[in-house]
């Protein structure tokens, strides 16, 4: 199924249309199945959208309590660091939704390194991917190598100029990881170089994937990525939803596109 790009005026209509988009799709998977798990981005897109969903006056209309959310990356740093996705999320307005309802034992944020296990950061990407096969239990879908991930409903991913996803970057071998739903990189290309990322298959286990690129510096990715460039050299052209896979870009990223 191929991806269908739509294109919006510029980052703050993007960030609202985003969250517009978002509320109608977890409370219609809430009236089908009930639970919706649903994978936030980070960056200043990431923010952007939490900002938006905090705002918007259509946010109460979800059953925040059933709302499970994910991320698909972390930097692997202190937990209070201003350079971990979560952190930054909480000061974009995520904290205020518990007056909503979502309960913060749902919000599933990546290890860091003064947690438990002291900066190991292989040992931190196997207690997530633990995380993630102890929610799937009686929601799950089959994972890599047969490991159960919960039944993401969306996943959204930031895109880099280098048309990087998550923390999986080009010609890095941690894209063709298959029987693991959790990676460590220890070596990014963007600091800091430690990263905790969900691998290619898990990402792709999603009812929907949602790339979500603001700014003329991604426009060149975003062309090679839905032009069939390979997943080696622009990982963001891997990454499919079940259903429906969508670019939801502004109009300075989609800049290169035909």
């Amino acid at each position: 199924m191929s991806a269908q790009v739509i294109v919006h005026r510029d980052k703050t209509t993007l960030a609202a249309a985003v969250a517009a988009r978002l509320v109608t799709t977890i409370t219609d998977v809430q009236a089908e199945h009930g639970e919706a798990h649903v994978v936030l981005t980070g960056g200043s897109m990431g923010n952007a959208l939490v900002e938006a969903l905090v705002d918007s006056p259509a946010a109460p209309a979800v059953a925040w309590e059933l709302v499970h959310l994910w991320w698909g990356d972390e930097r692997y740093v202190e937990r209070e660091s201003a350079d971990r996705n979560a952190t930054q999320a909480r000061e974009a307005g995520l904290g205020r939704m518990a007056a909503l309802g979502l309960d913060p034992a749902n919000v599933h944020e990546l290890p860091a390194t003064d947690d438990a296990e002291g900066g190991d950061i292989a040992a931190a990407a196997e207690r997530y991917a633990a995380e993630l096969a102890r929610v799937a239990a009686g929601s799950a879908r089959r994972g890599p190598d047969g490991v159960d991930v919960p039944a993401f409903d969306v996943v959204m991913l930031g895109v880099g100029p280098d048309a990087h996803v998550a923390s999986l970057f080009p010609g890095k071998a941690t894209l063709d990881v298959t029987d693991r739903t959790v990676v460590p990189e220890t070596d990014s290309p963007k600091p800091p170089p430690a990263r905790l990322s969900l691998t290619m298959p898990a990402l792709c286990t999603a009812d929907e994937v949602w790339l979500l690129v603001a700014g003329e510096d991604k426009a060149e990715a975003v062309a090679a990525a839905t032009g069939g460039a390979d997943v080696h050299e622009a990982p963001a052209a891997g990454v499919r939803g079940r259903r429906r896979t969508l670019w939801l870009v502004d109009e300075a990223a989609a800049g290169d596109l035909p």
